[in-house]
């Protein structure tokens, strides 16, 4: 039997500016984190208007623990780009919603969909492996089909009508039973009908037909996650969250000096390291999460 599909605050609401807020929340980060997160955002910034008038400073302090900072300060270029062009109306077509700052494909087909229930098809990491699955068979299987020829198939299946129902329950599937190294196939709804479901009972000829308990062979992908979070560690994007970080710490308005910031960020911050400090404050400024002057720095 599936499981009951979870209870998601913004499951609750069609409201476009609350989609879009649990939308960019949930890029890179779980469910279980974002919702607390998503919780207090919208309590300090309960509408597009309040959040388009926030210094930006508390925008980022705000987003503290959800990483990606990036994130936050095109959040709000976004609510202040609705207010000033669109009249604070957003735009319900997904081509429209991408004209907006730092809103891709996903995000605009996910807002026209949730916000809209416009019928129209779109993949996060949930939706492409079942399509993935359903349509063509197992990711390391022949043949392999690109971004667009998936979503192009997927289109075909979106009900007339029943996109938002639709979307959300090819999530849950993905997100509940059709995961990546476990997935419930014994469980699953689309298992009479799905290509990689089809090749794996092939694969295991003595496992008993549709039994629930059923959970084929795939190489957990645990290993490919260590080695991403060793990556990270020590990676120039780790380094910019840092500099976020110690920002943040600081009282409203205060500056920090370059001088003080390298040894937070490193123990052994030595005068070799400053051009790399320099560089790294650089690249924060031009994506609008610190202000340098001269050698200090500060949130905006």
């Amino acid at each position: 039997m599936p499981p009951t599909p979870r209870d998601l605050p913004w499951r609750r609401t069609r409201d476009p500016y609350r989609i879009l807020v649990s939308e960019i929340m949930l890029q890179q980060t779980q469910v279980d984190r974002v919702i607390p997160k998503y919780e207090a955002f919208l309590a300090a910034f309960p509408t597009l208007a309040a959040l388009a008038a926030a210094p930006t400073a508390e925008v980022i302090r705000h987003w503290a623990g959800l990483g990606y900072n990036r994130r936050a300060v095109n959040l709000q270029r976004t609510a202040r780009t609705v207010l000033a062009e669109h009249g604070g109306v957003f735009p319900q077509a997904p081509e429209e919603l991408r004209a907006l700052p730092g809103i891709g494909p996903y995000t605009a087909g996910a807002v026209a969909c949730f916000a809209f229930e416009r019928d129209v098809a779109f993949m996060d990491t949930n939706i492409r492996r079942v399509l993935r699955r359903a349509l063509v068979g197992p990711e390391d299987a022949e043949p392999t089909s690109s971004e667009r020829e998936l979503l192009e198939l997927g289109a075909l299946f979106v009900p007339k009508g029943q996109g938002w129902a639709w979307n959300q329950a090819i999530m849950e599937l993905g997100a509940l039973i059709c995961t990546s190294a476990m997935p419930a196939c014994g469980r699953c709804p689309l298992r009479e009908t799905c290509s990689a479901y089809a090749s794996w009972r092939a694969q295991e000829p003595q496992t008993i037909m549709f039994d629930e308990s059923y959970r084929p062979a795939i190489r957990p992908a645990r290993r490919a996650a260590e080695k991403r979070e060793e990556s990270y560690a020590g990676s120039k994007r780790f380094y910019r969250g840092r500099i976020v970080d110690a920002l943040r710490a600081l009282p409203g308005g205060a500056c920090l000096a370059l001088a003080d910031l390298g040894p937070l960020l490193k123990p052994d911050f030595g005068p070799d390291d400053a051009p790399w400090l320099r560089d790294l404050a650089d690249g924060l400024a031009r994506d609008g999460l610190l202000v340098l002057e001269e050698d200090t720095v500060r949130l905006p």
